[in-house]
């Protein structure tokens, strides 16, 4: 008998409750805490290195922990590891705001960095492991709808909480959300643990060279300007995975089982599509911040404004995908949200000095749509393509993948920036050398879109 058949009957409403609000604050705290950057570096007078390392570590903690925090999970218990992190991220979520130094806030933001690890990657999980999959495209629609409103309630919030109270508003309000998701856990989940791979043992070896070489290629790809060993620093980290690919072949009981992973073609191209998906998409806001401001000559209140269309479209978009996904293929749903993407990412490649307002919002608009018809229903097809005892591995690898997304879209950025503009500022001055990137950038996420769809169309079953 597995630990999944003893677990007794868990409400479904209460674990879309749980999962929703926590997948809603990861987001909300890397998205809000950048706009408050210049303010909370003023009071601490800190450094632009000190400012930098207040986001780097909060996505730093994510990107190292959550899949060893995620196998973990399905060998000594999900809910075990979901309560410790609802709890690691809500006790530095008190202590932040009380800091007396910038030191301290940044290892703060590390510790809560490691609890969001650890609820991201058993939260899908336990959601998994209790809702069935008839039922799981709308569970699954309504938590990446929350995503999508953490991203975009993050820096509007913390804007107006930023000029009207102050930055430690950001966490007094966050505090309620966690608070609460911790009672619901410790009081709903009670009894429960969905370790369904208990009694096989812990990759350590394996995870300590996973981190090690990840945390190279990050620190590595992310100085290349500012130091001048970052080159090494990445190259070490890439052979670093390579030989971690080796050691978890020959391991008995790895992180990752590359091989089942290897022959389940849904599950790998899902999660390449997934990764291609948040290249292409995560730069976009990057782009129109910066053109809206410097080039169409708006306010930050109003980029903001016009900005949020995005990410509140796929917001609302996410849940509808989920239910059609219940009803339909969910890998063809997301092929077509990806095919609505980069049609959109091909149109958004045109913008231009003289492109109006209207033409921007209705980019944003078919982004929001394509973006969100996508994630939903991609997200149930990777966790339907696994066994029990792997959900926390599959939700760990898909947060890592988006995670990777996010950073392989700023170093192409960087890249073509640097291409574009060299060490200049950008400035009104260099207006038209910045659409001229921007426009080769969103035209070289369109066409590597276009091998997200290619992967996403080949996890299909095939016609015999």
């Amino acid at each position: 008998m597995t630990a999944r058949s003893k677990n007794p009957p868990i409400s479904q409403t209460a674990i879309i409750l749980v999962v929703a609000a926590v997948q809603f604050l990861t987001p909300f705290m890397l998205s809000a805490v950048g706009v408050a950057l210049p303010t909370i570096g003023s009071e601490f007078k800190a450094t632009a290195v000190h400012l930098g390392l207040i986001e780097m570590v909060y996505m730093l903690a994510l990107a190292l922990f959550l899949l060893p925090i995620g196998r973990f999970a399905d060998i000594h218990g999900r809910r075990k590891v979901f309560v410790t992190g609802a709890s690691v991220i809500t006790l530095a979520t008190i202590i932040l705001p009380m800091t007396h130094s910038i030191e301290t806030f940044i290892a703060m933001r590390f510790l809560q960095g490691i609890g969001a690890a650890m609820i991201t990657s058993t939260s899908l999980a336990i959601l998994t492991s209790v809702v069935p999959q008839n039922r799981r495209g709308r569970a699954m629609g309504i938590v990446v709808g929350c995503i999508y409103m953490g991203l975009s309630a993050g820096p509007t919030l913390a804007g107006l909480m930023t000029t009207y109270l102050s930055w430690r508003w950001i966490f007094y309000a966050a505090l309620p959300v966690e608070f609460a998701a911790l009672i619901l856990a410790l009081v709903k989940l009670k009894g429960a643990e969905w370790a369904d791979a208990h009694g096989e043992k812990f990759d350590w070896k394996g995870s300590l060279l996973y981190m090690m070489a990840l945390l190279g290629v990050i620190l590595g790809v992310t100085h290349l300007k500012e130091w001048d060993t970052a080159g090494c620093l990445a190259g070490a980290g890439v052979i670093g995975i390579i030989g971690f690919v080796f050691v978890e072949l020959k391991s008995r009981s790895p992180l990752i089982r590359i091989r089942e992973i290897a022959q389940n073609r849904t599950f790998a191209y899902s999660n390449i599509a997934t990764w291609i998906n948040y290249s292409v998409s995560f730069g976009v806001m990057f782009f129109f911040s910066i053109f809206l401001q410097t080039v169409k000559g708006l306010s930050p209140r109003d980029t903001g404004i016009l900005l949020v269309l995005q990410p509140l479209v796929q917001a609302i978009v996410s849940p509808l995908a989920g239910r059609l996904a219940d009803r339909y293929a969910p890998d063809k749903i997301a092929t077509i949200g990806m095919v609505i993407g980069t049609i959109a990412l091909g149109v958004s490649s045109t913008v231009s000095q003289t492109s109006s307002l209207s033409m921007i919002r209705f980019v944003l608009i078919l982004l929001g749509l394509g973006f969100g018809l996508f994630s939903s229903p991609n997200t149930a097809a990777v966790m339907a393509s696994i066994t029990p005892r792997d959900y926390g591995m599959a939700s760990s690898l898909l947060a890592t993948m988006r995670s990777s997304g996010m950073l392989t879209s700023m170093t192409i950025i960087t890249v073509i920036l640097s291409l574009y503009l060299g060490a200049l500022p950008i400035s009104i001055a260099t207006g038209p050398a910045f659409v001229s990137s921007m426009q080769a950038a969103l035209l070289f996420f369109a066409v590597f879109s276009l091998a997200g769809i290619g992967f996403s169309i080949g996890r299909m079953p095939q016609k015999v």
